[in-house]
């Protein structure tokens, strides 16, 4: 193809105006979401206060960074085992939410400016699994099933000898 006017050779259009269109590029939109399990220790006297707006909190931070919360609630509220920043008591909140994985940094670093959050732990929840860890967490209530525990642990005890005083 000789073009008449230059004298140059011209390349066919495919490759030289879009040489990529091919390649389709991953929206916004397209992104891989995964599920991750979220256990927030939260400030026991702040809960105490409102435990909704505490809720809120949490979720305006996820929700901030565009994720969508698939379960939430108390978990317990217990005598930590060391003080965490000052505190003896915490309460945890359990959260299940789906983001992508670049989310994560921005969300941490909000939790570290709350107020409100003492400690943060997220984990990736593998997708086989999703379904059966938020089932099981939103049924299981983790001060029966202590109890319960501690009932069998007693019951398993053998007398113990009396103390001879000397």
């Amino acid at each position: 193809m000789k073009n008449e006017n230059s004298g140059f050779h011209k390349q066919p259009p495919s490759i030289c105006h879009e040489p990529f269109r091919h390649l389709r590029f991953p929206e916004e939109s397209d992104l891989a979401t995964n599920t991750y399990e979220g256990m927030f220790l939260l400030d026991s006297a702040k809960v105490a206060v409102s435990w909704d707006d505490s809720v809120k909190h949490v979720h305006d931070i996820l929700s901030k960074h565009a994720s969508e919360i698939v379960a939430s609630r108390q978990w317990d509220e217990r005598r930590l085992a060391y003080p965490v920043e000052g505190h003896k008591k915490g309460t945890y909140l359990l959260t299940y939410f789906k983001t992508d994985g670049a989310a994560l940094k921005e969300i941490v670093a909000d939790c570290h400016l709350s107020d409100l959050i003492l400690r943060e732990l997220i984990l990736k929840v593998h997708p086989k699994l999703v379904d059966h860890l938020v089932n099981q967490a939103m049924t299981s209530t983790p001060n029966v099933d202590a109890e319960e525990g501690n009932r069998e642990e007693e019951q398993d005890e053998r007398p113990r000898r009396r103390r001879r005083d000397d």
